[in-house]
């Protein structure tokens, strides 16, 4: 069973959760969809790794993140310029917090440490 989320683990999913807000950000419009697909499986990528690395508060941590990162950036700036559009693009971009959570529906033993398989205790795997 993995640990659980020490002080240092969060401060990595915290920059994690950075990372994958501005870059799934500056990437989901380039060349429509293929742009915003990438950047939905970066998040997707980016879950699974919290929950293998931290379980289920790794994952919800890192949902806020992206999530606070996404509304921190769609604000208008001066200027009336926007980084996330308000277009269906944008709307969909604003889903990867749930992608990231919706790794918390894998099986749980896709995350587990115990060996599957044939052992080395039974004599067919001699050292």
């Amino acid at each position: 069973m993995p640990p659980a989320l020490t002080p240092l683990r969060a401060v990595g999913i915290l920059a994690l959760g950075l990372a994958v807000g501005l870059v799934g950000t500056g990437v989901h419009r380039v060349n429509q969809p293929v742009g915003l697909i990438l950047a939905l499986v970066i998040a997707a990528s980016a879950g699974v790794l919290a929950r293998a690395w931290t379980r289920w508060p790794g994952v919800l941590l890192l949902a806020g993140v992206v999530l606070s990162v996404l509304l921190a950036v769609a604000y208008v700036r001066p200027g009336g310029d926007v980084i996330i559009a308000d277009q269906p693009i944008g709307y969909a971009w604003f889903g990867s917090a749930l992608v990231v959570l919706a790794t918390l529906v894998l099986p749980r033993r896709w995350f587990s440490e115990q060996q599957i398989g044939r052992t080395a205790g039974r004599g067919d795997l001699a050292p």
